[in-house]
């Protein structure tokens, strides 16, 4: 006799027994009764695919099928949900896409493969009436996917901003705190294993766009739209910007930012910008990740939690098998919908900003051949048409040896075409004596 899907435990298959892989696993059978609990039923991984079987073994030892083709765990008979816990754009893409059309539930936290396949794959849930999950795809540990589609349901997002690479947040705190160079801080991630052998992906933003890509989709009803992301890393960033900003009253943070425009175009980029030192933003430090979202009923709301770490990526996968767990019987129309909206709510005609028509406050540090040029500074500035709010020289105490006078300016909010056109003709003016370096200033409802 069959026992009803309701009663009888979840079935899942497991691609990739690496970190998340096998952090999942652990809490999976280490709090499984809670778990059950709280789903209303059982949650059993059944097979799993893996490149190193032995290696795999020692993970899930005996009960647990192995092997090592994806597509068997993918159309597997006895699987109920996929878990994609392997990684890539390319074949993941194709095991996902199988599982679904085989009838199966996905939990991924590939957030690289839902940024650029998303579209694609959210329709191919919807076509199977299947779930595809992705809680821990953006910030691991902090439940952010959710409390867009669920929490703030009532709300009309404005923006969502946070620090979403845990990486470059730990940089940029060594750079901080004791004044380390990039190069050197990067090389203590590294050493410490925040950071990859090639960190490129981390260290030039391209993770934070690919997360705040998907809560943009989540906060606007508008598609994944990766590919139009602005994204600026922290590899130019200098040791010198970061003092400075202390100077004045910030402190320099990576953030991803999603606004909505009263226009009706979004704002979406990652760069390393100026949060006010008494923001709570700007004491989210070390590897850990916060973000902000502006709702017109709720206000702000801030989340906080840690960027990665195998069990912390547990949490959310397991949080959205328990999701599943609970669908049986349930009509795909009244589950709570992939992207927060409805596939005949999504907008597709909503268009992502230029670069060049971003409005936000600019920091400028302008190299000059003596103090008394300040003057000339912020007059050529205003002559440009940029609104000048504050003008300073750099202090002694965050200049390095050997530096010449910078003068220090902070703007009011002004469109990024024209500091980059005032800029340009900066660098030609007679009292300057180097490139000009400019960077956004966030206030975020501070």
């Amino acid at each position: 006799m069959t026992m009803p899907a309701a009663t009888r435990p979840l079935r899942v298959g497991m691609i990739g027994i690496g970190t998340v892989g096998a952090g999942t696993f652990r809490v999976l059978a280490r709090n499984q009764a809670t778990i059950a609990g709280r789903a209303g039923r059982g949650i059993e991984v059944v097979v799993v695919a893996a490149r190193n079987l032995a290696r795999a073994a020692g993970v899930v030892g005996t009960g647990v099928a192995l092997t090592n083709d994806p597509m068997q765990v993918a159309t597997h008979p006895e699987v109920d949900v996929v878990v994609e816990a392997a990684g890539g754009t390319g074949p993941a893409r194709e095991w996902l896409l199988a599982a679904m059309a085989a009838g199966k539930h996905v939990v991924t936290a590939n957030k690289a493969l839902l940024a650029v396949h998303g579209n694609e794959l959210f329709a191919a849930a919807r076509a199977h009436g299947v779930a595809l999950a992705y809680e821990g795809a953006v910030a691991v540990s902090i439940p952010i996917i959710k409390a867009l589609r669920e929490g703030l349901t009532a709300n009309r997002i404005e923006w969502v901003a946070g620090i979403i690479n845990g990486t470059t947040n730990f940089i940029l705190t060594k750079m901080r705190d004791e004044g380390l160079g990039f190069a050197e801080a990067l090389a203590q991630a590294q050493a410490l294993g925040y950071a990859e052998a090639d960190p490129a992906f981390d260290i030039e933003g391209v993770d934070a766009a690919h997360k705040v890509t998907l809560l943009a989709a989540n906060a606007f009803g508008m598609p994944v739209r990766f590919a139009d992301a602005q994204v600026e890393g922290i590899t130019a960033l200098q040791g010198l910007d970061v003092a400075c900003a202390e100077q004045l009253g910030y402190r320099i943070k990576l953030l991803g930012v999603a606004r909505k425009r009263d226009n009706g175009g979004v704002e979406l980029r990652v760069q390393p910008a100026l949060v006010p030192a008494t923001h709570l933003l700007a004491h989210v430090n070390g590897s850990m990740n916060g973000i902000l979202v502006k709702g017109d009923a709720a206000g702000v709301t801030m989340y906080y939690g840690a960027g990665a770490g195998s069990e912390q990526t547990a949490s959310a996968v397991i949080a959205d098998l328990v999701d599943v767990a609970r669908l049986d019987g349930t009509n795909a129309a009244q589950r709570v919908p992939h992207l927060g909206f409805h596939a005949h709510a999504v907008d597709d005609t909503i268009a992502v900003l230029p670069r060049a028509a971003v409005h936000t406050r600019h920091y400028l540090r302008v190299p000059v051949h003596a103090a008394q040029d300040i003057e000339a500074v912020g007059a050529w500035l205003a002559a440009q048409q940029v609104p000048v709010a504050q003008v300073a020289l750099a202090t002694d105490k965050a200049l390095p040896p050997g530096s010449g006078p910078q003068v220090l300016v902070l703007t009011d909010a002004v469109a990024q075409a024209t500091v980059d056109l005032a800029v340009h003709a900066l660098a030609a003016h007679k009292a300057v004596a180097g490139p000009v370096t400019s960077l956004r200033v966030e206030m975020l409802d501070s």
